[in-house]
């Protein structure tokens, strides 16, 4: 049998370890977006896993480099979130972090798969079918699964963690609301973003112009639901930070609530930097990071909001 301090140091080593594996994935994340901004999504044919039918592509193009780099890592982030789960087998039966890392465990297959469905169906490139579309937002709620999942498992390497009073059913209520809004901010800026890909607009004015159009395609036409949205997430989230919507209790959460404040407000900027330079692949990039650090501290927030509500009260 383990003693508590092996126990106690092997939970350091996994939490640490929890934490680079999320860095992986954002990591993966983010060149992803880039290989879809610049279409190089077709980079390796119409084959998956190989690359034109080869282990090692041949052909030396940008967008086959791009793509192979891509799923290279994937590859890499697919083994070190999958280790997740027997290195938790250490854990007691029940904990938590045993749980959050068997889901993030099955977001990565999932992640794997809608990745090779996406090459198999020819859903990449300049396909601009709405099977696309939905393809995408499909794959962005389950990205943020993924990293949900994998954050949580990380902060769950702390054994106390398991002891929890959950919140009342008002604030689960309004957690299931700002959750599912950032899932529904995420999916529809994944489908913008692929109709900015796909539909360069000429100029601010040409854009907002071919939005109103009702021939104009469907991307092209939906591209102003995601502002929409992500400005009334935004409201919703600073007026619930601040009026305590999210626990029963207040925490000790004081840095994440302001760091959470900084990235809502500067995402809203970014946002609105986007449109106005009509979508540059690093100002898209740059968008996606800051929604990726949004999900993951008030995932944090919301955690450790919970966990100090659970905590005794002192007479």
């Amino acid at each position: 049998m383990k003693s508590s301090t092996e126990n106690s140091l092997y939970a350091r080593r996994y939490q640490r370890y929890s934490w680079l594996v999320l860095a992986v994935n954002i990591a993966v994340i983010l060149w992803g977006a880039f290989v879809r901004a610049t279409g190089s999504g077709a980079g390796c044919g119409g084959n998956w896993p190989l690359c034109n039918g080869d282990v090692i592509p041949l052909s030396r193009t940008a967008e086959t480099l791009i793509e192979y780099t891509h799923r290279i890592t994937s590859g890499a982030a697919l083994i070190v979130t999958l280790a997740l789960v027997p290195l938790a087998r250490r854990f007691p039966q029940r904990a938590r972090v045993r749980k959050a890392a068997l889901a993030s465990g099955v977001f990565i297959i999932i992640e794997a798969l809608i990745g090779a469905g996406l090459v198999l169906f020819d859903l990449v490139g300049g396909n601009t079918s709405s099977m696309r579309a939905f393809a995408s937002a499909v794959h962005l709620s389950n990205t943020y699964l993924l990293v949900g999942a994998i954050t949580l498992t990380a902060v769950w390497a702390r054994t106390e963690r398991d002891r929890y009073r959950p919140p009342g059913m008002g604030s689960w209520i309004l957690i299931g609301l700002a959750l599912i809004g950032m899932v529904a901010v995420g999916a529809t800026g994944a489908i913008t973003a692929l109709g900015d890909t796909l539909f360069p607009a000429a100029s601010l004015a040409a854009g907002i112009t071919e939005e109103l159009v009702p021939t104009s395609h469907f991307l092209v036409r939906l591209r102003v639901v995601h502002p929409v949205i992500a400005i009334t997430l935004s409201t919703y989230l600073l007026f619930g930070l601040r009026l305590n919507w999210f626990a029963d209790e207040i925490g000790q959460s004081g840095s994440r609530l302001r760091v959470l404040t900084v990235l809502i407000v500067l995402q809203l900027v970014a946002g609105a930097i986007n449109v106005v330079l009509l979508a540059p692949i690093w100002m898209q990039i740059l968008h996606l990071f800051i929604a990726d650090m949004i999900w993951i501290v008030f995932i944090l927030y919301l955690e450790r909001r919970i966990y100090a509500a659970s905590l005794p009260t002192n007479p």
